[in-house]
């Protein structure tokens, strides 16, 4: 694996929730009597992160040189809360020196391979309307077809140039629609919203740090409850087991 991969296999192959970790660098406000709440404003989904990294390339005579590049991810991620598989993740991966970004998907595995993925930026009213489960007419999208560079333990990852305009879209548009096919055929739509993104993608990279930690202690929670949910089943079986049996009635 490249290191120019480092940063984005690590992102959308851990298990992170972007809400968690921009949640701890939200400062509560000062208590003030107040006539009456006020709307509550919509929380970020997406997150920025950013490195330094070591890459290769081709020098004189043939040779590989390396040469030091900033990169960061704009991504969105969900889990599973019960056992903290990544359900759904995209990004937008930018090197400083490459011309073009990158959108990157990941999908949970036992997706079929050879039809790729397919991602669609709506607008903020077609996605309203796919909310509300009314129809989006598809001449009104321009669909983007990804292909699987890679599969892991934590899902498969498709990668391609991001088209021109496909950032500018994120950052005016309501969601991410993205398409993938199981095992069987079957269509699979995975939405992610685009609450928050051009904020994340403008903005400064929040605390590697204290995104690691939010990291660790999410998935401390998600193994916990895991484990105490096995912890019941498994005592709930024993229980049942040591119950006898009614008699049979004698005629």
């Amino acid at each position: 694996m490249t290191e120019r991969n480092g940063l984005a296999m690590r992102v959308l192959g851990g298990a992170v929730a972007a809400l968690a970790v921009i949640g701890m660098a939200a400062g509560g406000a000062q208590a003030q009597a107040k006539p009456k709440t006020p709307p509550k404003k919509a929380q970020s989904a997406w997150v920025k992160l950013c490195e330094t990294a070591t890459l290769p390339r081709p020098g004189k005579g043939g040779k590989t040189e390396t040469v030091k590049r900033d990169i960061c991810l704009t991504h969105h991620e969900r889990l599973d809360g019960n056992t903290g598989m990544v359900i759904i993740s995209a990004a937008i991966r930018v090197v400083n020196g490459q011309e073009k970004p990158h959108l990157m998907i990941m999908v949970p595995l036992g997706m079929a391979l050879p039809p790729g993925v397919k991602a669609a930026v709506y607008s903020k009213e077609q996605w309203e309307r796919a909310r509300n489960r009314k129809k989006v007419d598809d001449k009104e999208l321009k669909p983007i077809a990804l292909k699987y560079s890679l599969c892991h333990p934590a899902g498969c990852t498709a990668e391609i140039t991001a088209p021109d305009g496909l950032v500018k879209a994120m950052e005016t548009g309501g969601g991410l629609m993205i398409l993938a096919l199981n095992a069987a055929g079957r269509p699979i739509a995975f939405p992610v919203p685009l609450t928050g993104f051009a904020a994340a993608h403008k903005g400064k990279p929040i605390d590697s740090r204290k995104y690691g930690e939010a990291r660790q202690r999410l998935m401390a929670s998600i193994r916990e409850r895991l484990r105490k949910r096995i912890a019941d089943q498994q005592a709930r079986a024993a229980a049942a087991a040591r119950t006898p049996k009614p008699e049979p009635v004698k005629k």
